[in-house]
């Protein structure tokens, strides 16, 4: 089964000429200078479809596309709410110690002494850093910043984090 990063989202039209203005979900907004072709997912079926870029540019908090094929507003309409997809192999690499934040979600969350905390379900993005929400069936809620003080160990192979509990946080 192919892999795909959803690295944006189609928010509406820009201009007359059939440019898309998107948002970003990628922290390098950047790197779509760096891609030749983007896929964009249907959000009625899911389909795939291969977009060219022609020329890329940003505009306010927005990065605007002008794809091939696509030079009018009545075209640009219908690929509105579309994701904005590249395959795997064109993602990024990472440094040490860096993660995809797809690979975070569902991952059991354990104390240094490995007791399980719970299950990470959710990650919040703050400005200044994350903050990763760990569920817990029994206790709800327990909102751990991503900082190294407080996550000490990922294994993404495994889908396992070891944290330090800080004190003052407390379950919800």
């Amino acid at each position: 089964m192919d892999k795909y990063f959803t690295i944006g989202k189609i928010v509406n039209t820009q201009g007359l000429k059939g440019d898309l203005r998107a948002v970003s979900d990628t922290d390098d907004i950047n790197r779509f200078e760096l891609l030749d072709y983007v896929l964009l997912e249907n959000p009625d079926d899911k389909s795939l479809t291969k977009y060219q870029i022609e020329n890329v540019w940003y505009h306010k908090s927005f990065v605007v596309f002008k794809f091939k094929g696509i030079d009018n507003m009545t075209d640009a309409e219908k690929l509105k709410a579309f994701d904005i997809k590249i395959p795997e192999e064109l993602g990024l690499k990472l440094e040490e110690d860096e993660y995809y934040i797809r690979d975070l979600y569902d991952m059991e969350v354990y104390e240094e002494n490995n007791n399980i905390l719970g299950v990470l379900t959710d990650i919040l993005n703050t400005g200044s850093n994350d903050v990763y929400v760990v569920t817990n069936k029994e206790k709800g809620q327990l909102l751990l910043p991503a900082i190294n003080e407080c996550i000490k160990q990922i294994d993404v192979e495994n889908k396992k984090m070891i944290v330090h509990v800080m004190n003052g946080l407390e379950w919800q």
